[in-house]
């Protein structure tokens, strides 16, 4: 009889959610389906151009881009996401006490050998690739 009860209980409790999914599913088909019979459809050849920065593009789109660009774009969410750690720290600090307080200064600390190593490693130095003019 319990377990009859719990049954009902928990497939009535999702009802309103899979309403709210169901009508948002027919809503963004809705639209889609809407705005291809009512909008207009106005072609003209500068709509096909690519446009970035006001700059005409030149060469390919399939250009190979250098390891270090993926190497800084990684570093970066890296170090971006251990920053967000410090976050809940700050907010229960007076809870977490002197320990808590030697603990995110360990956690900072170990972060910045990290840091110190990968500016070492020249793992954020640019260098210009063949064929680039150079300023010096």
């Amino acid at each position: 009889m319990l377990l009859a009860s719990l049954d009902d209980y928990a497939s009535g409790s999702y009802v309103p959610v899979l309403i709210l999914l169901i009508l948002a599913v027919l809503f963004a088909a809705g639209m889609v389906v809407l705005s291809r019979y009512v909008g207009r459809r106005i072609s003209y050849p500068e709509k096909f151009i690519t446009y970035e920065s006001g700059m005409q593009p030149k060469g390919d789109a399939r250009e190979r881009f250098s390891v270090k660009f993926y190497l800084v774009a990684i570093l970066f969410i890296i170090f971006d996401i251990e920053v967000v750690f410090l976050y809940p720290w700050a907010v229960q600090f007076k809870k977490l006490g002197m320990l808590g307080l030697v603990e995110m200064g360990l956690f900072l600390l170990i972060l910045l050998v990290g840091y110190f190593y990968i500016l070492g490693s020249g793992a954020l130095k640019w260098e210009r690739g063949r064929g680039e003019d150079r300023d010096d």
